[in-house]
């Protein structure tokens, strides 16, 4: 028989136990410890132990699941209207659908005790806080396509397919920035500027990014010193480390509304990949909705492919002991 309590201090190593004995996935971090839990989740400023929960049978944790929030409209705190679960793991020899099936139905216990009217499972941007370097890539991507311990879960739940994204893949060595005529003029009239480590824009993106090695170029114009586009890394550690391969991973990138259709993100990216190439990266990750077209053309074009997918879960809360909507 399982017990649900929520997280103790002396679960890390166990928990690092029940993640690493997952069978192996391109997008979930193999070789997981406590202190890199620590990194990606305990350390948080955010994390609250009563939405880490843990099933443990004869004292010993053999699964766990993490329910977490998203931030308000100015990124100034937490907004509990929206609330998903982030992570389900149970042991590999616990397999077991009704405890997966109970995991999950705490999660949405804690999530409505605390005013969450909207439900998603996986995280998704704005609520992808946890796990950044342990699981998906370059951002989290909702629910893995090959996680499919949480899929099943939340499909039993009743929760809806919302919608899928494509996670892709430049390799450097073979990339070959685009030449034309569009691109040659904007060469003559900007200038590409790096910040180290930027600032970070408001709480929430602190609690997101601050602790991640990130960089920052700018397409500035050259006469104006006025930003025309911006593009932003991260080192997408310690995944990266797993795959055996230098990657930095693109999860902002953003043209002024007067400068676009111009080429000028072609550019800034072309430019940027080739400053990391010569540092010694050897891949770059981005991720798009899968119905996004004029992105995935735009990704195509440059050399981008497919690697993995992941889905978007979502439903409607129900009130439980009179509180939600």
């Amino acid at each position: 028989m399982y017990q649900l309590r929520p997280f103790r201090n002396s679960d890390p190593p166990h928990l690092a136990e029940i993640w690493r004995s997952q069978p192996p996935q391109r997008g979930i971090l193999q070789q997981v410890s406590a202190p890199i839990l620590e990194f990606g989740v305990f350390s948080k400023q955010h994390f609250d132990r009563n939405g880490l929960i843990v099933a443990t049978r004869d004292g010993r944790p053999r699964g766990f699941v993490h329910a977490g929030f998203g931030p308000n409209e100015g990124g100034t705190a937490i907004d509990t209207t929206l609330g998903t679960t982030h992570m389900l793991m149970l042991h590999s020899s616990a397999q077991d659908d009704a405890l997966a099936d109970d995991l999950l139905a705490a999660s949405e216990n804690y999530l409505q005790g605390r005013g969450s009217q909207v439900l998603y499972a996986g995280g998704i941007q704005p609520l992808n806080s946890f796990y950044l370097g342990l699981y998906g890539g370059s951002e989290i991507p909702g629910v893995l396509r090959s996680d499919a311990l949480l899929q099943r879960a939340a499909r039993a739940s009743n929760y809806r397919e919302m919608g899928r994204v494509q996670i892709l893949q430049c390799d450097l060595v073979r990339f070959r920035p685009p030449v034309n005529r569009e691109l040659r003029a904007l060469k003559r009239t900007t200038e590409l500027v790096e910040t180290l480590d930027p600032r970070a824009r408001n709480w929430w993106e602190a609690c997101v990014w601050g602790c991640l090695q990130r960089n920052r170029f700018q397409l500035l114009d050259r006469y104006q010193h006025t930003p025309i586009a911006t593009a932003t890394f991260w080192d997408v550690q310690p995944m990266s480390a797993g795959w055996g391969m230098c990657t930095a991973g693109l999860y902002e990138l953003y043209v002024e509304p007067a400068h676009r259709r111009r080429g000028v993100a072609s550019y800034l990216l072309g430019e940027t990949l080739r400053v990391l190439r010569r540092r010694g990266v050897s891949i770059v990750e981005a991720q798009t909705m899968s119905t996004n077209e004029a992105a995935l053309a735009f990704y195509d074009k440059l050399g981008f492919s497919c690697v993995d997918e992941g889905l978007v879960f979502r439903k409607e809360s129900t009130p439980v002991n009179g509180v939600g909507h």
